[in-house]
Order: structure tokens, then sequence, then C-alpha cells
């Protein structure tokens, strides 16, 4: 791998040598179920920017989101936008103020680029940033492409040990340590996931390497919950024909879980989670309701004492994500059951929706 990291290579311009009216391929969402791979502009860098070529992209659940219906709440496809956000490149250009970085290096990328200046951003909340500029949310465009530019700042170095298709898993990986993050869990605390989707399975993960002494999954697909049987849970429940949470406080003997996590974003699992948690447990929800609407019993919740959290992304999770799967405390390999190329993005955003062939996260190389 080249590492060309002597003074004269910063020094130079942007795009020293590279057409900037040259093109590239990029899959591109024109509305619902309709994804097209066109040729569009190589983007333009800043001179704190590097210039990316794409080496790996994760398929989201919020990609699937806007792939289905077009939307993600107020969010919404209204001109063609290229999707992706979880991403892996090899830098291939340095804008002239980037000092920390060197051409060929191998980096996995933060979507997300914050203002810097808002409350939020200076409280050290980047994650909740009114003004985020997010790769793959409309109207920004993402990552289906073969280039991208972003900030320096953006990108952290992929170990050599870390595969590309790994990388892509970093950002979902930063999602689930937020999350965790969130609850406080302390060793030995008993744990519920709902969902056993990539975030669920993450989060999982995590959970168990943070300390949980019993994590509890439901999930109604069969493939799903054996896969998370064998990857991470004690114990799957099928929710379809079951009553999950009853099922939780019997396992529990009716103390319910100290923590429970909502991967699922499914109408009735934020209800099932006000239940099988205990009093004066948490809630985590970090699934996205096709809907828009998180609907529970509030009474329970209240006499309960509940204390429920929503889960924005994450916040500088990168480094933690890295050494989590460098020191082997997650493995990420096992999640990836397909792999893409980029021409078949839309074939394989359809598999995802329609749950074939035992997928559980596709990578696009």
């Amino acid at each position: 791998m080249p590492n060309n990291s002597n003074k004269s290579d910063r020094d130079k311009s942007c795009f020293p040598d590279y057409d900037l009216h040259a093109t590239m391929r990029a899959a591109i969402l024109y509305g619902v179920r309709d994804v097209r791979v066109e040729k569009k502009s190589i983007p333009n860098p800043s001179t704190r920017d590097v210039f990316l070529k794409i080496e790996a992209v994760g398929i989201c659940g919020s990609d699937i989101h806007y792939y289905k219906q077009g939307r993600i709440g107020d969010q919404v496809v209204n001109a063609p936008t290229i999707m992706g956000h979880e991403f892996s490149a090899t830098v291939m250009c340095l804008g002239k103020d980037v000092e920390n970085l060197h051409i060929g290096e191998r980096v996995a990328v933060d979507p997300a680029i914050s203002c810097g200046k808002c409350e939020q951003c200076l409280s050290g909340n980047p994650n909740l940033c009114p003004n985020v500029c997010f790769c793959g949310t409309p109207p920004i465009n993402g990552v289906f492409a073969e280039y991208a530019v972003m900030p320096a700042a953006n990108c952290f170095l992929l170990p050599d040990e870390m595969s590309f298709a790994e990388g892509t898993l970093l950002e979902p990986l930063g999602v689930a340590i937020h999350a965790i993050n969130l609850s406080h869990l302390k060793p030995g605390n008993t744990v519920a996931v709902l969902g056993a989707g990539p975030i669920g399975l993450l989060i999982a993960s995590v959970a168990k390497a943070s300390g949980a002494s019993v994590v509890y999954m439901t999930e109604p697909l069969e493939y799903r919950r054996n896969f998370a049987k064998k990857y991470i849970a004690d114990h799957v429940i099928d929710p379809v024909g079951h009553d999950a949470a009853e099922n939780i406080l019997e396992l529990t003997e009716g103390r319910g879980v100290d923590l429970v996590f909502e991967a699922a974003g499914a109408p009735e699992t934020p209800a099932q989670a006000a239940k099988m948690v205990r009093t004066g447990g948490k809630i985590i929800l970090a699934g996205i309701p096709d809907n828009d609407e998180i609907l529970f019993n509030a009474s329970m919740a209240r006499r309960k004492g509940l204390t429920i959290k929503l889960v924005r992304r994450m916040k500088h999770s990168y480094p933690s994500a890295i050494q989590m799967v460098k020191t082997g405390m997650v493995d990420l390999k096992p999640l990836i059951t397909h792999h893409f190329p980029l021409t078949r993005v839309g074939e394989a955003m359809a598999m995802l929706s329609n749950y074939q062939d035992g997928v559980i996260k596709v990578v696009i190389e």
C-alpha cells in the first residue's frame, strides 16, 4: 500500500492528478423502489477535505426506509438522491491544509458533518447538531458511488487486520456503543434487545462486552432468531403468536430486565419494552418506526417510573468501535452475509426489503 507521507504531497493543491470535469458511477434513488446507476460529476473538495476512493458501503436500515417509503419522518426524497453512509475508503488526494492523513491510507468515515458551532456541538453532542450534513439523508448525497469528498476530521485509520467490509460496520457499531452509553449499563445487568437486525445484534454484542449478565432477544424471523442465538443471545424469543413480554417476565421470575433496547421499529415493540422492563428500569429506543409514531401504555410507564431515551445516531464512537473490533470484544465478520457490486444496489435493497436468502448485512463493493 503506498504511503506518500512526504511534505510535497501535503503542499499540493486539491485534486492535483484528477480531472475535475470527470464523472463517476453512482446508484441514485429516484423514488420508491426506483434505483438507477448513472454518471455523476466528481465532487469538489475544500482545503481541509480528502478525496476518497470508496471501497465498501454497508446498506443500512435507514436506506431501506427511503427505498421502501421514500421518506423517514419529514425527511423526504423529493429529488434524485445518492443513498449510503456506512463506508470505508482509500485516501486518494489531500486538501492542502490536511496534515493528519496520507495518500494511500485506508479509512473508515464518519458520515455526519456537524457544524461545530451550534449549542449542541459546543456541548459535546454533535449527533444532535441541527445543521448536520449527513451522507445519504435527503437532500445530501451519500456514498453509493465510486468517489467521495469528506473532511479529513471524519476519517479514521483502519487497522491493517480489518477489512474494508468490516470498516463499513464501524458506523452501526458506533450507534450500538452510543445506545449502550445512553443506558449506563452496569456489569451484571440483564438486557433485552427487541429486533435481531444488524443494529439489534450489535447492541446485544456491545452489551455483553460491557458486562451484561444475560441478553434476551426477540425476533419474528426464524433465520434471524437462529443467527442471534449462534452469534450472541442467551435466549431468543419468537414474538409471533406469543406474548414476548410475558415470556421474558417468566424467565426473570416476574422482575423484568434492567434494560430494554428497542431496535425493531415495529408498532408493538415499545409497548412490549415497557411491559418487560423492571420497575425503575430504562428503555432505549433505537428503531425507526415506519409510521413515525412511538406508542406504549402511559400509566404503566408512569407507575414503573421508567427512563426512556431515544438514540440519535452516535457521537465520538469511532475510536471505541475500532478498539472493540481490534481487541476481539466484538466480531463483525459473521454479520456480513452478502456482497454486491455498485451496479446491483437496487437488487441488494430489494433482497434486504424482502428478507431473502438469510440476509443480515449487505456490503456494496
